[in-house]
């Protein structure tokens, strides 16, 4: 790592760092600790002397137990994803039926529970948010909260709805009662007394996915009244900029481009950033020719009108749901010896984009590079995709045979064999269709749709310009989607069950964003060493290829494994292990087993002189629970 110059500049840097320094250091008031989305906590209580006397401090369901004893056949997922935020010596959550708690944060006892809303049905099932937000001050405090189609305001005090805002409390998301709302956890931020909200309506009672999967508008309402402010089209519409990349007008039945994680924002430019999704059909782009805006696509909106302020598409006419996955990191950094105002967004295909987060210029170059044409009937995809040449790519792209493992004679050779079902080829190969001239069953793609980085996102050191990214290498087929379900887009299983490809399957990258070089990358996890196949061959941490959320503190970067109760995760990943690893050189310097795999963003405060790291588990016969960590 190239150190800063010195002690002054750093401490200018940190306090230029800044969508999210307002926040006391003792609280947790974000999604990703703060506006900015750095994952970032400055508390250094825990630290390289402590480390070791780290031990669980509390566990608490992640539920209500009084709700879930006295209604015991509520519908439960254990995939718990939510991060809590703790401010002013209280925590919220939003529970497993996606409901907001206030917690001590000090125990994980419940203070209180959001009531069901008057007129409604008693919950009986449902799923966590990814998060909340909180807005304004003392007895002013409001929690905003998303739960199936509604917005809503809550008194941080007491849990109770606040009257004056839309209907007793909350807005309709959807347009028309025959919709439906989400498909995601879709999380709210607040910037400048704005609510911001993605998410996605979906058309009831039509067969056509492409017709049903209504276009992911984001929307802006008054924080106080919940009066609609804005609107912005992720699709555009007619005569608007951007309608002109949906040939054919294939805008009019354009579906998705949503967010369908969260937001970061800078309050002092005004500005909030929106990671959008891949267009319906993720796999099959025959009925919307072009390069779809804005799918794909960072896009910078002026937060009081909705305005686009600038934009950038990381891919063209996505053909493999290479969504933005995670909102960009903010932070000032040094680039080039100039301080920049920065947006730093990780991807899934393994690219890291940065960009002057007031202008959209990209701080370091971005080449439109020739890819690989369809074979897919009908379809055409882009001659071209945007190449950041600066940082290196953090995960594997690609498939070819110098890809795929080699840990014995016979599994490289069961693996060859594989691969010659399948077409593949460089990053961007399309997606092709199963069973055709030459018998191929399909496309295999790396990074696979789960990334690379996915939703989990990265953590940055605004002391330093560090960035931290965990990533999974996984390939997965591409075939001809739209006479299968999205489910035929599907994890390629290796020889015996192991993965196709070389390890590490789960890593972490370090990366210098001051420069663009890579420090350092490290597996994280052990990964399928004690498969039968490799038992006896003494082989070092082949890595989890679960997702897996960064915590990054003063002293170290914190880190689970991820659990097989998540969405999409591969045979043989997760675990029950969470680590510090050391900033400088990733080597491990403090591991716990939490009894369950990592399912959420792990987050850190102080509660009464006491630092706690607190994070999400669960697993597939393993109820979700909170886990807290502190000095024993």
């Amino acid at each position: 790592m190239k150190p800063l110059k010195t002690m002054g500049l750093a401490l200018a840097i940190a306090m230029l760092a800044a969508p999210a320094q307002a926040a006391p250091p003792a609280d947790w008031a974000h999604f990703g600790g703060d506006i900015g989305d750095t994952k970032y906590s400055p508390l250094d209580q825990i630290n390289a002397r402590t480390i070791k006397r780290v031990k669980v401090a509390w566990r608490a369901p992640a539920i209500d137990p009084a709700l879930k004893a006295a209604n015991p056949r509520l519908m439960l997922s254990n995939n718990f994803r939510n991060a809590p935020i703790v401010v002013d010596g209280v925590m919220y959550i939003s529970n497993q039926l996606g409901m907001v708690e206030a917690r001590d944060p000090g125990s994980g006892k419940v203070i209180w529970r959001q009531a069901d809303f008057a007129g409604d049905p008693p919950a009986a099932s449902g799923n966590a948010s990814r998060a909340l937000a909180i807005w304004g001050k003392g007895d002013g405090a409001r929690i905003v909260t998303v739960r199936g189609a509604y917005l809503y305001v809550l008194d941080a005090k007491t849990g109770a709805y606040i009257p004056d805002f839309g209907d007793k409390g909350r807005v309709d998301l959807r347009d028309s009662p025959k919709t439906l709302f989400s498909w995601g956890s879709p999380s709210p931020i607040v910037v400048n007394d704005v609510i911001v909200i993605g998410g996605q309506q979906i058309a009831t009672g039509i067969a056509d996915i492409n017709k049903a999967s209504l276009p992911g508008y984001i929307r802006g309402y008054d924080i106080r009244t919940g009066k609609p402010l804005w609107t912005f089209h992720t699709v555009p519409q007619a005569g608007e900029p951007g309608a002109e990349s949906w040939n054919n007008e294939s805008w009019r039945q354009g579906g998705k481009t949503k967010v369908w994680s969260a937001f970061s924002g800078d309050e002092q430019l005004g500005y909030v950033y929106v990671p959008l999704s891949a267009p319906t059909n993720d796999y099959y782009g025959v009925a919307r020719p072009g390069n779809n805006l804005y799918s794909d696509s960072l896009v910078a909106l002026d937060v009081k009108t909705g305005r686009k302020v600038w934009h950038f598409q990381t891919v063209h006419h996505d053909l493999w749901d290479y969504d933005l996955p995670t909102p960009p990191m903010l932070a000032d950094i040094k680039v080039n010896g100039k301080l920049r105002k920065a947006a730093i967004q990780v991807t899934k295909t393994a690219y890291v984009f940065a960009f002057d987060r007031a202008t959209g210029e990209p701080l370091f170059p971005i080449v439109e590079t020739p890819v690989p044409a369809s074979a897919m009937p009908g379809e055409t995809a882009s001659p071209t995709q945007p190449i950041p040449q600066k940082p290196a790519p953090f995960d594997r792209q690609g498939m070819s045979e110098d890809q795929l493992i080699d840990f014995t004679p016979k599994l490289r050779a069961q693996a060859v064999e594989i691969l010659s079902r399948y077409n593949y080829g460089d990053m961007f190969t399309p997606p092709s269709p199963a069973g055709g001239p030459e018998g191929k069953l399909g496309t295999l793609y790396l990074p696979g749709w789960v990334g690379g980085a996915n939703w989990t996102g990265a953590a940055l050191d605004p002391l330093t310009g560090v960035i931290y990214i965990p990533s999974v290498t996984v390939p997965w087929i591409g075939r001809d989607n739209y006479r299968r379900p999205p489910e035929s887009s599907l994890y390629m299983e290796g020889p015996q069950g192991l993965p196709m490809v070389k390890p590490p399957y789960g890593r972490i990258t370090a990366i210098d964003m001051n420069s663009g070089d890579h420090l350092w990358m490290v597996p994280n996890g052990n990964g399928p060493r004690d498969h039968p196949a490799l038992k006896d061959l003494n082989l070092p941490p082949l890595g989890q290829a679960g997702r897996a959320a960064p915590l990054l503190t003063k002293s170290f970067l914190f880190l689970g494994e991820g659990d097989m109760v998540g969405l999409s995760i591969p045979k043989l990943s997760g675990g029950n292990m969470f680590r510090a690893y050391d900033k400088k050189t990733g080597k491990v310097a403090w591991e716990i087993d939490l009894g369950a795999g990592t399912t959420a963003p792990p987050v850190s405060y102080m509660f009464k002189g006491k630092q706690y790291i607190v994070v999400g588990v669960g697993g597939v016969d393993h109820p979700a629970e909170l886990v807290a960590m502190a000095i024993e």
